[in-house]
């Protein structure tokens, strides 16, 4: 595909894109921007959901994954499943209850004002990094497609990318968000199936064929019981999976945002069980995309990029220009969606949380805090995004759980000492343990296979950083006090 092919498949992406936004969000207020009113249907929302927790990251990464790890991703997508029951049975009745628009409220009334702060500034450093690295994904493949074949300098094109996102996002919020991330799930999904249709009708490849060429294949092996210190190993990414759900999802302010737009807990729980079997189908065709992939470059004789998550982007392009589009749709899709719902939630949190606007402002005093928040929370993704253009040197995907593992560990441990012991801490010591408790985290990790016999840490590092904040928290229980 040509530069200019590229563009305008985006274009005409993005017409529709703002179209939908301005009829869902024209008139949207504080609360639309923030809950979506509380009146967000349930099957919309698990829809639209989907869109935002695969990301560009996931479309890109998954793909490239099966040729040194086989379908080993699916053990965490299965714990992903799992995580989102005990969310919809555990967290969602009890964000409900106390009728949270951050979720990181349920902090301030548990603990204090220290660990409510903490809780939501963990959260702003874990989404701000996550997302701009699900962006980054983006930023490079339209250097490669776009912006180098023109001579543009990689400033430019991040600029253009978050520009996008905060344009179709900066009036309606959550209300706007619901759906314009369906259309982007749509997309997402009929991409990639009709990319998996292409390959394997080029491959001379009926459904039955397709099916038994990728279970003869040493890349769809899916569990491994066999070396516990292998990172492929089945309780590591089963577990790692359900722990990561409950800290990414349950105590993520951005996929709960949407989530509590429904009108009550029964709809909220029906969305988050829903979402958590669509997930395990939907990751499945990327893996099955991907041993399609390599088996289609073998068959041809085609050198592989050495990276894998280079092996979508540079096969979609070689293959047809059908297939160059059905790409582009695909990843901007899951990317912007991831994107979108992020910076909405950053400035959910930032406004609700860290500035306490509705504490002390009017209506129109919060739109307006609101709006300059959007700007800045878009200027810092743009920031983080060049330095992660200077220090990435590893898959994607890799980077984003183990970046949720260290920052989201500290929120996990808080709320389930919230949640499971009835103790009273000394607030005002909680933003202490959470920094020390990452710190041993990565000791721990760095040494992992002199100390342990060669064991090496996967994503399950989030399990013992949650850990070691929960021990923090009981160190710092208030003698002779407890909640009533």
């Amino acid at each position: 595909m040509s530069p200019i092919s590229v563009l305008l498949t985006i274009a005409t992406y993005f017409a529709v894109l703002f179209f939908i936004s301005y009829l869902t969000g024209r008139k949207a207020d504080n609360a639309g921007f923030f809950s979506g009113n509380r009146k967000s249907p349930w099957y919309v929302v698990a829809f639209a959901t989907i869109g935002a927790a695969i990301s560009g990251v996931t479309f890109v990464s998954v793909p490239g994954m099966v040729a040194g790890s086989g379908f080993s991703y699916l053990q965490m997508v299965l714990g992903f499943a799992v995580g989102q029951l005990i969310i919809a049975f555990v967290l969602i009745p009890l964000y409900y209850k106390m009728n949270l628009v951050s979720i990181y409220e349920y902090l301030e009334n548990r603990f204090g004002i220290s660990s409510y702060k903490t809780g939501a500034w963990f959260f702003f450093i874990s989404k701000m990094l996550g997302a701009s690295v699900r962006l980054f994904i983006v930023c490079i493949v339209l250097q490669l497609l776009v912006f180098a074949p023109l001579h543009l300098p990689f400033f430019l094109n991040v600029v253009f990318t978050v520009g996008i996102v905060w344009l179709y996002t900066f009036r309606g919020g959550v209300k706007s968000l619901i759906w314009t991330d369906s259309l982007k799930t749509f997309c997402l999904i009929v991409s990639v199936g009709l990319t998996i249709y292409y390959i394997g009708k080029n491959l001379g490849l009926n459904a039955g064929s397709m099916w038994s060429l990728i279970g003869d294949s040493d890349m769809s092996k899916i569990f491994f019981f066999d070396d516990g210190n292998d990172k492929r190993y089945f309780w590591k990414q089963f577990l790692a999976g359900v722990f990561t759900m409950i800290a990414t999802t349950g105590l993520d302010q951005d996929m709960m945002q949407k989530t509590l737009s429904c009108k009550n807990f029964r709809d909220a729980r029906k969305n988050m069980i829903t979402g958590g079997i669509l997930q395990i189908f939907i990751n499945l065709l990327f893996l099955t995309l991907g041993v399609l992939l390599y088996v289609y470059a073998a068959n041809k004789q085609m050198a592989l990029p050495a990276k894998g998550d280079d092996v979508f982007p540079f096969l979609a392009m070689q293959f047809s220009p059908v297939v160059g589009v059905l790409f582009i749709i695909g990843l901007i899709s899951a990317a912007y969606a991831a994107a979108g719902s992020a910076l909405t939630a950053l400035t959910t949190s930032f406004t609700v949380d860290i500035l306490e606007s509705p504490k002390t402002k009017t209506e129109n005093q919060i739109a307006t805090i609101r709006q300059k928040v959007h700007i800045g929370m878009a200027a810092v993704m743009a920031v983080v995004i060049f330095i992660i253009n200077f220090l990435n040197n590893d898959s994607v995907i890799n980077t984003v759980y183990m970046v949720a593992s260290y920052t989201y560990g500290p929120l996990l441990g808080m709320f389930i000492f919230g949640m499971f012991t009835r103790k009273a801490v000394k607030d005002r010591w909680v933003p202490l343990v959470a920094i020390v408790s990452p710190v041993l985290c990565f000791i721990l990790d760095i040494h992992s296979q002199v100390w342990f016999n060669g064991y090496q840490f996967s994503h399950e590092r989030l399990i013992l950083n949650a850990f070691f904040t929960f021990a923090g928290l009981c160190l710092l229980v208030r003698k002779h006090a407890s909640l009533t």
